[in-house]
Protein backbone atom coordinates (compact mmCIF):
# COMPACT_ATOMS: atom_id res chain seq x y z
CA UNK A 1 0.00 0.00 0.00
CA UNK A 2 1.47 3.31 -1.22
CA UNK A 3 2.09 5.73 1.42
CA UNK A 4 2.00 9.66 0.82
CA UNK A 5 4.27 12.26 1.71
CA UNK A 6 3.33 14.57 4.66
CA UNK A 7 3.38 17.12 2.14
CA UNK A 8 -0.11 15.69 1.21
CA UNK A 9 -2.96 18.57 0.88
CA UNK A 10 -5.36 16.30 2.62
CA UNK A 11 -6.78 17.88 6.03
CA UNK A 12 -8.87 16.64 8.37
CA UNK A 13 -11.02 18.95 9.73
CA UNK A 14 -12.34 19.42 13.70
CA UNK A 15 -16.02 19.97 14.39
CA UNK A 16 -16.67 23.24 16.20
CA UNK A 17 -15.56 23.25 20.02
CA UNK A 18 -14.07 19.67 19.56
CA UNK A 19 -10.08 21.17 19.09
CA UNK A 20 -9.14 21.97 22.84
CA UNK A 21 -7.91 18.20 23.31
CA UNK A 22 -5.58 18.28 20.50
CA UNK A 23 -3.94 21.68 21.15
CA UNK A 24 -3.51 20.46 24.20
CA UNK A 25 -1.67 17.78 22.25
CA UNK A 26 -3.72 14.80 23.10
CA UNK A 27 -2.60 12.20 20.22
CA UNK A 28 -6.08 10.21 19.62
CA UNK A 29 -8.68 11.97 17.02
CA UNK A 30 -11.58 9.69 17.16
CA UNK A 31 -14.03 9.59 14.62
CA UNK A 32 -16.87 11.41 16.36
CA UNK A 33 -14.71 14.96 16.76
CA UNK A 34 -14.05 15.18 12.88
CA UNK A 35 -16.01 17.76 10.61
CA UNK A 36 -14.86 16.76 7.41
CA UNK A 37 -12.00 15.22 5.27
CA UNK A 38 -10.46 17.57 2.41
CA UNK A 39 -8.45 15.15 -0.05
CA UNK A 40 -8.66 11.78 -0.60
CA UNK A 41 -6.30 10.35 2.05
CA UNK A 42 -5.38 6.68 2.02
CA UNK A 43 -4.70 4.73 5.16
CA UNK A 44 -1.21 6.06 6.05
CA UNK A 45 -1.19 8.87 4.62
CA UNK A 46 0.06 12.25 6.79
CA UNK A 47 -2.79 14.64 7.05
CA UNK A 48 -3.34 18.22 8.38
CA UNK A 49 -5.11 18.21 11.74
CA UNK A 50 -7.05 21.82 11.28
CA UNK A 51 -9.33 23.32 13.83
CA UNK A 52 -12.70 24.26 11.99
CA UNK A 53 -11.00 28.16 11.30
CA UNK A 54 -8.35 26.77 9.43
CA UNK A 55 -5.87 26.75 12.15
CA UNK A 56 -3.28 24.15 11.88
CA UNK A 57 -2.90 21.95 15.01
CA UNK A 58 -0.58 19.03 14.18
CA UNK A 59 0.56 16.50 11.76
CA UNK A 60 -0.79 12.78 11.94
CA UNK A 61 -1.55 9.39 10.33
CA UNK A 62 -5.09 8.94 8.92
CA UNK A 63 -6.67 5.62 9.19
CA UNK A 64 -10.49 5.59 8.49
CA UNK A 65 -10.82 1.79 9.62
CA UNK A 66 -9.61 2.44 13.53
CA UNK A 67 -12.35 4.57 15.69
CA UNK A 68 -8.92 6.25 16.12
CA UNK A 69 -9.03 7.91 12.83
CA UNK A 70 -5.91 9.80 13.08
CA UNK A 71 -3.07 9.66 15.23
CA UNK A 72 -1.19 12.79 16.27
CA UNK A 73 3.07 12.92 15.79
CA UNK A 74 4.26 16.43 15.24
CA UNK A 75 2.73 19.62 16.93
CA UNK A 76 4.91 21.94 14.70
CA UNK A 77 3.63 22.68 10.81
CA UNK A 78 7.43 22.68 10.12
CA UNK A 79 8.20 19.59 11.46
CA UNK A 80 6.67 17.39 9.35
CA UNK A 81 6.49 13.35 8.95
CA UNK A 82 9.42 12.33 7.09
CA UNK A 83 11.88 9.63 7.11
CA UNK A 84 14.42 11.57 9.30
CA UNK A 85 11.22 12.36 11.91
CA UNK A 86 10.45 8.34 12.63
CA UNK A 87 14.48 8.13 12.79
CA UNK A 88 14.65 10.99 15.47
CA UNK A 89 11.76 9.48 17.22
CA UNK A 90 13.43 6.09 18.05
CA UNK A 91 16.50 7.40 18.38
CA UNK A 92 15.12 9.62 21.16
CA UNK A 93 13.73 6.86 22.73
CA UNK A 94 16.12 4.61 22.52
CA UNK A 95 18.89 7.16 24.01
CA UNK A 96 16.41 7.92 27.29
CA UNK A 97 16.72 4.13 28.21
CA UNK A 98 20.22 4.24 27.63
CA UNK A 99 20.49 6.51 30.52
CA UNK A 100 17.83 4.06 32.64
CA UNK A 101 20.06 1.02 31.85
CA UNK A 102 23.85 2.41 30.94
CA UNK A 103 24.88 -1.07 30.97
CA UNK A 104 22.60 -3.81 29.26
CA UNK A 105 23.75 -6.92 28.62
CA UNK A 106 22.85 -10.06 27.37
CA UNK A 107 19.96 -11.24 30.21
CA UNK A 108 18.54 -7.69 30.81
CA UNK A 109 15.02 -6.76 29.38
CA UNK A 110 13.07 -3.66 29.13
CA UNK A 111 10.98 -1.32 26.90
CA UNK A 112 13.00 0.17 24.62
CA UNK A 113 9.77 1.87 22.92
CA UNK A 114 5.82 3.08 24.76
CA UNK A 115 3.59 4.30 22.29
CA UNK A 116 1.90 7.59 22.96
CA UNK A 117 4.52 8.01 25.93
CA UNK A 118 8.00 8.27 23.50
CA UNK A 119 5.84 10.36 20.77
CA UNK A 120 5.60 7.07 18.53
CA UNK A 121 1.75 6.59 19.07
CA UNK A 122 0.81 2.60 17.87
CA UNK A 123 4.27 1.08 18.12
CA UNK A 124 5.55 -0.47 21.21
CA UNK A 125 9.16 -1.96 21.42
CA UNK A 126 10.65 -4.34 24.21
CA UNK A 127 14.28 -5.69 24.60
CA UNK A 128 15.12 -8.74 25.87
CA UNK A 129 19.13 -9.45 25.77
CA UNK A 130 19.87 -8.94 21.48
CA UNK A 131 16.03 -9.49 20.16
CA UNK A 132 13.80 -6.96 20.20
CA UNK A 133 9.58 -7.74 19.89
CA UNK A 134 7.62 -5.23 18.45
CA UNK A 135 3.63 -4.69 18.58
CA UNK A 136 2.45 -2.35 16.25
CA UNK A 137 -1.42 -1.25 17.00
CA UNK A 138 -1.69 1.31 14.20
CA UNK A 139 -2.00 0.31 10.24
CA UNK A 140 -1.29 3.85 10.07
CA UNK A 141 1.94 3.60 11.48
CA UNK A 142 2.62 0.10 10.50
CA UNK A 143 3.22 1.46 6.80
CA UNK A 144 6.26 3.25 8.02
CA UNK A 145 7.66 -0.04 9.73
CA UNK A 146 10.49 -0.77 7.03
CA UNK A 147 11.90 2.97 8.16
CA UNK A 148 11.27 2.02 11.98
CA UNK A 149 13.10 -1.15 11.52
CA UNK A 150 15.82 0.15 10.16
CA UNK A 151 16.45 2.89 12.87
CA UNK A 152 15.82 0.03 15.00
CA UNK A 153 18.96 -2.00 13.46
CA UNK A 154 20.94 1.23 13.44
CA UNK A 155 20.53 2.24 17.40
CA UNK A 156 20.31 -1.01 19.00
CA UNK A 157 22.13 -3.86 16.49
CA UNK A 158 19.91 -6.55 17.54
CA UNK A 159 20.31 -10.53 16.67
CA UNK A 160 16.53 -10.29 15.56
CA UNK A 161 13.17 -9.01 15.48
CA UNK A 162 10.51 -10.36 16.19
CA UNK A 163 6.52 -9.20 15.52
CA UNK A 164 4.03 -9.39 17.98
CA UNK A 165 0.22 -8.41 17.64
CA UNK A 166 -2.53 -7.78 20.04
CA UNK A 167 -5.56 -10.00 20.46
CA UNK A 168 -8.78 -8.22 18.48
CA UNK A 169 -6.05 -5.77 17.05
CA UNK A 170 -6.12 -6.69 13.69
CA UNK A 171 -9.46 -5.85 13.36
CA UNK A 172 -9.82 -3.05 14.79
CA UNK A 173 -7.65 -0.92 12.76
CA UNK A 174 -7.43 -3.10 9.77
CA UNK A 175 -3.66 -4.28 9.90
CA UNK A 176 -2.35 -7.44 7.74
CA UNK A 177 0.02 -9.07 10.16
CA UNK A 178 1.08 -12.05 11.13
CA UNK A 179 3.25 -12.67 14.17
CA UNK A 180 6.73 -13.69 13.52
CA UNK A 181 10.57 -12.66 12.74
CA UNK A 182 10.46 -9.55 10.68
CA UNK A 183 14.19 -9.40 10.82
CA UNK A 184 17.42 -11.19 12.06
CA UNK A 185 17.24 -14.57 13.39
CA UNK A 186 14.64 -15.89 15.69
CA UNK A 187 14.65 -15.55 19.50
CA UNK A 188 15.08 -18.73 21.42
CA UNK A 189 12.30 -20.99 23.57
CA UNK A 190 12.66 -19.66 26.38
CA UNK A 191 15.01 -16.52 26.41
CA UNK A 192 16.22 -16.28 29.56
CA UNK A 193 16.47 -12.82 31.53
CA UNK A 194 17.74 -11.80 34.49
CA UNK A 195 15.84 -9.10 37.15
CA UNK A 196 16.78 -8.11 40.54
CA UNK A 197 18.63 -11.47 40.85
CA UNK A 198 15.87 -13.51 39.80
CA UNK A 199 16.54 -15.60 36.44
CA UNK A 200 13.27 -16.05 34.61
CA UNK A 201 12.93 -18.54 31.16
CA UNK A 202 10.60 -16.60 29.04
CA UNK A 203 8.13 -17.15 25.90
CA UNK A 204 8.71 -14.02 23.56
CA UNK A 205 6.53 -16.06 20.53
CA UNK A 206 3.84 -17.29 23.06
CA UNK A 207 3.65 -15.44 25.86
CA UNK A 208 1.55 -12.71 27.17
CA UNK A 209 2.50 -9.00 25.69
CA UNK A 210 5.41 -9.37 24.54
CA UNK A 211 6.06 -12.63 26.81
CA UNK A 212 6.77 -10.83 30.27
CA UNK A 213 5.29 -8.13 32.26
CA UNK A 214 8.41 -5.77 32.05
CA UNK A 215 6.17 -2.87 33.47
CA UNK A 216 6.10 -4.63 37.06
CA UNK A 217 9.72 -4.94 37.56
CA UNK A 218 10.28 -2.69 40.52
CA UNK A 219 7.33 -3.62 41.93
CA UNK A 220 7.86 -7.26 42.29
CA UNK A 221 11.39 -6.15 44.16
CA UNK A 222 9.48 -4.27 46.40
CA UNK A 223 7.06 -6.33 48.24
CA UNK A 224 9.72 -8.75 48.78
CA UNK A 225 11.46 -6.38 51.54
CA UNK A 226 7.59 -7.68 53.33
CA UNK A 227 7.33 -11.05 53.32
CA UNK A 228 10.45 -13.04 55.04
CA UNK A 229 9.16 -16.32 56.26
CA UNK A 230 6.17 -15.30 55.53
CA UNK A 231 3.14 -17.10 53.49
CA UNK A 232 1.90 -15.51 50.30
CA UNK A 233 -0.23 -15.92 47.53
CA UNK A 234 0.22 -14.61 44.03
CA UNK A 235 -3.24 -14.56 42.39
CA UNK A 236 -2.97 -14.26 38.83
CA UNK A 237 0.92 -14.97 39.11
CA UNK A 238 1.61 -15.69 35.13
CA UNK A 239 5.10 -16.86 35.15
CA UNK A 240 6.03 -16.29 38.64
CA UNK A 241 7.56 -12.80 38.51
CA UNK A 242 5.75 -11.69 41.99
CA UNK A 243 6.39 -14.94 43.65
CA UNK A 244 9.87 -15.37 42.66
CA UNK A 245 10.90 -11.95 44.36
CA UNK A 246 9.26 -13.32 47.22
CA UNK A 247 10.94 -16.37 47.80
CA UNK A 248 14.18 -15.67 46.28
CA UNK A 249 14.82 -11.72 47.27
CA UNK A 250 12.14 -11.73 50.58
CA UNK A 251 12.74 -14.94 52.07
CA UNK A 252 9.08 -16.15 52.10
CA UNK A 253 8.44 -19.36 53.50
CA UNK A 254 6.24 -20.53 50.65
CA UNK A 255 4.22 -19.26 47.77
CA UNK A 256 0.96 -19.96 46.50
CA UNK A 257 1.39 -19.03 42.82
CA UNK A 258 -2.45 -19.02 41.14
CA UNK A 259 -3.03 -18.37 37.36
CA UNK A 260 -5.72 -19.80 34.74
CA UNK A 261 -2.84 -20.72 32.30
CA UNK A 262 -1.06 -24.14 32.53
CA UNK A 263 1.70 -23.27 30.40
CA UNK A 264 2.23 -20.20 32.31
CA UNK A 265 2.32 -22.16 35.26
CA UNK A 266 4.39 -25.01 33.82
CA UNK A 267 7.38 -22.06 33.00
CA UNK A 268 6.76 -20.61 36.54
CA UNK A 269 7.53 -23.96 38.18
CA UNK A 270 10.44 -23.78 35.30
CA UNK A 271 11.77 -20.75 36.48
CA UNK A 272 11.12 -21.88 40.05
CA UNK A 273 13.89 -24.61 39.31
CA UNK A 274 16.06 -22.24 37.63
CA UNK A 275 16.30 -20.25 40.53
CA UNK A 276 16.23 -23.61 42.97
CA UNK A 277 13.03 -22.54 44.93
CA UNK A 278 10.91 -25.08 43.68
CA UNK A 279 10.15 -26.78 46.88
CA UNK A 280 8.90 -23.44 48.13
CA UNK A 281 6.31 -22.96 45.56
CA UNK A 282 2.97 -24.46 44.87
CA UNK A 283 0.94 -23.51 41.96
CA UNK A 284 -2.88 -24.10 41.64
CA UNK A 285 -4.64 -24.17 38.31
CA UNK A 286 -7.73 -22.21 38.38
CA UNK A 287 -9.56 -18.93 38.22
CA UNK A 288 -8.88 -16.13 39.69
CA UNK A 289 -12.23 -15.41 41.20
CA UNK A 290 -12.63 -19.33 42.00
CA UNK A 291 -9.69 -19.77 43.55
CA UNK A 292 -10.58 -16.70 46.06
CA UNK A 293 -13.73 -18.21 46.52
CA UNK A 294 -12.44 -21.47 47.52
CA UNK A 295 -9.84 -20.50 50.01
CA UNK A 296 -12.09 -18.43 51.47
CA UNK A 297 -14.39 -21.29 51.80
CA UNK A 298 -11.93 -23.27 53.55
CA UNK A 299 -10.65 -20.61 55.58
CA UNK A 300 -7.43 -20.79 54.49
CA UNK A 301 -5.25 -17.52 55.18
CA UNK A 302 -2.04 -15.59 53.88
CA UNK A 303 -0.02 -12.61 55.41
CA UNK A 304 0.96 -11.67 51.86
CA UNK A 305 -1.82 -11.47 48.93
CA UNK A 306 -0.20 -10.60 45.68
CA UNK A 307 -3.44 -9.86 43.12
CA UNK A 308 -2.65 -8.67 39.67
CA UNK A 309 -5.04 -9.28 37.91
CA UNK A 310 -5.10 -8.80 34.01
CA UNK A 311 -6.99 -5.81 31.76
CA UNK A 312 -10.68 -5.65 32.83
CA UNK A 313 -11.70 -2.47 31.21
CA UNK A 314 -10.86 -2.80 27.13
CA UNK A 315 -12.90 0.59 26.42
CA UNK A 316 -14.93 3.07 28.21
CA UNK A 317 -18.04 1.03 28.03
CA UNK A 318 -16.50 -1.67 29.84
CA UNK A 319 -15.22 0.39 32.61
CA UNK A 320 -18.81 -0.32 35.00
CA UNK A 321 -18.20 -4.44 34.55
CA UNK A 322 -14.20 -3.83 35.50
CA UNK A 323 -14.75 -2.12 38.70
CA UNK A 324 -17.32 -4.79 39.80
CA UNK A 325 -15.08 -7.46 38.91
CA UNK A 326 -12.32 -5.70 40.72
CA UNK A 327 -14.65 -4.96 43.72
CA UNK A 328 -14.82 -9.07 43.75
CA UNK A 329 -11.87 -10.17 43.84
CA UNK A 330 -9.72 -7.37 45.96
CA UNK A 331 -13.29 -8.15 49.06
CA UNK A 332 -12.35 -12.08 48.64
CA UNK A 333 -8.45 -11.27 48.72
CA UNK A 334 -8.99 -8.97 52.01
CA UNK A 335 -10.33 -11.50 53.48
CA UNK A 336 -7.48 -13.94 53.33
CA UNK A 337 -4.92 -11.97 55.06
CA UNK A 338 -3.85 -12.20 58.34
CA UNK A 339 -4.39 -8.93 60.84
CA UNK A 340 -0.90 -6.96 59.97
CA UNK A 341 -0.31 -8.53 56.82
CA UNK A 342 0.12 -6.92 53.58
CA UNK A 343 -1.68 -6.44 50.25
CA UNK A 344 -0.51 -5.55 46.96
CA UNK A 345 -3.37 -5.17 44.17
CA UNK A 346 -2.94 -4.01 40.86
CA UNK A 347 -5.20 -3.23 37.62
CA UNK A 348 -3.24 -2.32 34.60
CA UNK A 349 -6.60 -0.75 33.34
CA UNK A 350 -5.79 2.51 31.48
CA UNK A 351 -9.64 3.23 31.27
CA UNK A 352 -9.76 2.94 35.37
CA UNK A 353 -8.32 5.49 37.11
CA UNK A 354 -6.46 6.43 39.96
CA UNK A 355 -9.69 8.06 41.60
CA UNK A 356 -11.77 5.15 40.49
CA UNK A 357 -9.43 2.27 41.81
CA UNK A 358 -8.95 4.07 45.20
CA UNK A 359 -13.11 4.02 45.84
CA UNK A 360 -12.83 0.33 44.43
CA UNK A 361 -10.49 -0.22 47.23
CA UNK A 362 -12.17 1.53 50.25
CA UNK A 363 -14.87 -0.28 49.32
CA UNK A 364 -14.21 -3.59 49.07
CA UNK A 365 -11.73 -3.14 52.47
CA UNK A 366 -15.54 -1.71 53.94
CA UNK A 367 -17.67 -4.90 52.90
CA UNK A 368 -14.77 -7.38 54.14
CA UNK A 369 -14.51 -5.53 57.18
CA UNK A 370 -10.84 -5.11 57.01
CA UNK A 371 -8.58 -1.42 57.64
CA UNK A 372 -6.40 -0.36 55.02
CA UNK A 373 -3.38 1.38 55.29
CA UNK A 374 -1.60 2.61 52.01
CA UNK A 375 2.33 2.31 52.00
CA UNK A 376 2.82 2.94 48.78
CA UNK A 377 1.03 3.92 45.62
CA UNK A 378 3.19 2.94 42.55
CA UNK A 379 2.97 3.14 38.58
CA UNK A 380 5.37 0.90 36.33
CA UNK A 381 9.19 1.14 35.85
CA UNK A 382 10.63 4.25 35.08
CA UNK A 383 11.14 2.40 31.30
CA UNK A 384 7.51 2.64 30.72
CA UNK A 385 7.10 6.54 31.23
CA UNK A 386 3.56 8.54 31.25
CA UNK A 387 2.68 11.23 28.81
CA UNK A 388 1.22 13.99 30.31
CA UNK A 389 -0.84 15.22 27.18
CA UNK A 390 -2.09 11.54 27.01
CA UNK A 391 -3.11 10.23 30.61
CA UNK A 392 -4.22 6.84 29.12
CA UNK A 393 -0.23 5.91 29.29
CA UNK A 394 -0.68 6.27 33.05
CA UNK A 395 -2.34 3.12 32.65
CA UNK A 396 -0.81 0.75 35.65
CA UNK A 397 -1.83 1.39 39.44
CA UNK A 398 -0.10 -0.61 42.15
CA UNK A 399 -1.05 -0.08 45.81
CA UNK A 400 1.12 -1.58 48.95
CA UNK A 401 -1.19 -2.20 51.89
CA UNK A 402 -1.14 -3.15 55.09
CA UNK A 403 -4.54 -5.29 56.02
CA UNK A 404 -5.69 -4.19 60.10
Amino acid sequence: MPVHSAGSTARVVIKPRKALPFFSRHPWVFQGAIDRIEGNPAPGDAVALTAHDGQFIAWGLFNPISKIAVRLYSWDEAYTLTESFWRQRVTDAVEMRKVLFPQQGPQDASRQIYSEADGLSGLTVDRYGGWLMVQLTSLALANHKEVILDSLRETLQPEGIWLRTEKGIRAAEGLELTDGLLWGQSPPRPIFIAEHGVRYGIDVAEGQKTGFFLDQRDNRRRIADFVRDKRVLDVCCYTGGFGLNCLVNGGAAEVTAVDASEAALTQARSNAELNGVADRLKTVKQDAFKSLEEFHSKQETFDTVVLDPPKLARNRQGIDAALRGYYSLNRFALGLINPGGFFVTCSCSGHISHEMFADMLSQSALHADRRLQVLEVRGPAADHPASIHCLETNYLKCYLCRVL
